[in-house]
Parts: C-alpha cells; sequence; structure tokens
C-alpha cells in the first residue's frame, strides 16, 4: 500500500500550536497549493489543505512559520471521524506532515528581524539547531556575523581557500 503526499505552498493560516495532556507538540496549519493550469477565464486556482505536524515538527512550524510562508509538506494522507453538536458523523482529512521544509527565509514573507534569520536561509529548511540561536546554543545576532555585508573589500589569500 501507498500513502504519500508531496505538497508546496504557502500558509493560508497562521500555524495554531497546542500540546496534548502528555506533553506532546501538535500544530495545525492549513496550504494552499496553486493548481498547473487556469480555468475558462485565464484564473489561477488553488487547492487548500488541512495540516497536522507533531512532536519538535510542530515547534518549529510555530516558531519559523506564519499566514503565507511558502513550505514543502511531505506526509501521508489521514482520516478520522467524529460526531459533531448536531449529532452528525463528520469525516476529516488531512495532510499529516512528517516533513516540513521552510522554502523561504523568515523575512522573505515578512517576519520579524529579531530572531537570528541564518538558520531559515539554509538548504532544507535549516531547523537543525532547533530554533536555538548560534551552534552552540548561546546568543547570536546579525551584527555579529563577520562576513556580513559592510561594504568593505574582504581580504582572503589564496592560500587560506579550500580550493583553487
Amino acid at each position: 500500500m501507498i500513502n504519500r503526499v508531496v505538497l508546496v505552498g504557502r500558509l493560508t493560516r497562521d500555524p495554531e500550536l497546542r500540546y496534548t495532556p502528555n506533553g506532546v507538540a501538535v500544530v495545525n496549519f492549513g496550504i494552499a497549493v496553486n493548481r498547473p493550469f487556469t480555468n475558462q477565464q485565464g484564473e489561477r486556482e488553488a487547492d487548500f489543505f488541512n495540516c497536522v505536524a507533531w512532536r519538535k515538527q510542530a515547534e518549529n512550524v510555530a516558531n519559523y512559520l506564519k499566514k503565507g510562508s511558502q513550505a514543502g509538506i511531505d506526509g501521508r494522507l489521514q482520516s478520522r471521524r467524529y460526531e459533531n453538536q448536531e449529532g452528525r458523523r463528520v469525516t476529516v482529512v488531512e495532510v499529516q506532515a512528517e516533513s516540513v521544509q521552510f522554502l523561504e527565509p523568515r523575512n522573505a514573507s515578512g517576519g520579524s528581524g529579531n530572531r537570528n534569520d541564518f538558520a531559515n536561509s539554509q538548504p532544507g529548511g535549516g531547523s537543525s539547531n532547533n530554533g536555538q540561536q548560534g551552534q552552540g546554543g548561546g546568543s547570536s545576532n546579525l551584527n555579529d556575523d563577520p562576513f556580513a555585508n559592510d561594504g568593505q573589500q574582504v581580504d582572503i589569500s589564496d592560500d587560506d581557500l579550500p580550493f583553487r
């Protein structure tokens, strides 16, 4: 059996982070994915999907993504049923996101400039440091970056380069 979903789109709302009674993080968010064709009026339509992520992935989504952020989702479809307040059976199909890739730097979608945006600009989403500031967990600031573009020429000898 195969149940695999891969989506690339933009979040339709801010992620909603909650914790189960056992302390497990869970986040719900929506994603819009453009269709590859236009309708008869020449407009591009989109499909909308509800997504769920768990544990550390949930916390990373809540910390680094917001409405309008572009993300790649790899996961599976899961359905569940419940009875609503009127006594009717409701079936919900959601994407259980096993992997969420952040596809643009945090500040590209209007994020706050207070965080270290370098982590989110790395290929593959950059969530390897789990949202910590800097490699050693100490505080870091973009102003501390010795390679930041300050308008001055960098003097490096060819012997110091790892390649030639």
